[in-house]
């Protein structure tokens, strides 16, 4: 019986029964990894994502009172006083400033800091893109120690290079200025690397056309 088992196995009906069971334990090992690791996604989703959000939404129409326990429906009237507010549109005004100058600045920063590294007449490059990709690697808790250090108007080296005397962080004027510079510090390594990453793989092609038609270094 043993001999009659292993012709079987032998033969080439064998061998192919015998492939399509492995295939089969295979494709069902990876439907059974698959469908737990669906099944993680969802709930990760439902809990983390689609039910804070359903409570922020529904709670936008209720007035609660976390002290109290008090949870009441007040229909709109949270939309009506955000949108007659004086003080909502000046913070939303202030972010599209904030948003706009920041995102600017970086993508000219980046595009400029890239084309640099990029050229061949710079050395030591590999330096150069950590030493830009420092801050942006740097915790935002460490970086905003340190600006705030720096925009000391006792002992803060802006005022003491520039010659200001400038209460940078508790001015109405100059606090907005204070952090949009220390987000474009903070953040144009990425965008340096963004660029650079895209001149980096531009075909030689690219380049050659270029010479042609008389473009410099730049």
């Amino acid at each position: 019986m043993e001999q009659l088992d292993q012709k079987s196995h032998s033969t080439p009906l064998g061998k192919k029964f015998g492939g399509i069971a492995k295939v089969t334990a295979a494709l069902s090992r990876t439907f059974s990894f698959r469908n737990v690791a669906v099944t993680f996604l969802v709930a990760y989703f439902a809990i983390f994502l689609a039910y804070p959000i359903y409570k922020a939404f529904a709670g936008s129409f209720h007035e609660w009172n976390p002290l109290v326990g008090t949870y009441n429906w007040v229909g709109l009237d949270n939309f009506k006083q955000i949108l007659t507010d004086g003080l909502f549109w000046k913070s939303i005004g202030n972010t599209a400033i904030f948003m706009t100058i920041s995102v600017i600045f970086r993508i000219i920063l980046g595009l400029g800091l890239a084309m640099l590294l990029s050229s061949k007449l710079v050395h030591c490059k590999d330096s150069l893109r950590g030493l830009f990709y420092m801050p942006t690697i740097t915790p935002l808790v460490a970086v905003s120690f340190v600006w705030m250090w720096m925009f000391d108007p006792q002992f803060g080296m802006i005022d003491k290079v520039t010659g200001l005397n400038i209460n940078w962080l508790h001015s109405s004027t100059w606090a907005m200025p204070a952090i949009i510079i220390m987000t474009i510090w903070k953040d144009f390594g990425y965008a340096t690397v963004l660029y650079l990453a895209g001149l980096m793989n531009l075909p030689k092609d690219v380049y050659e056309a270029a010479d042609i038609d008389g473009a410099n270094s730049v």
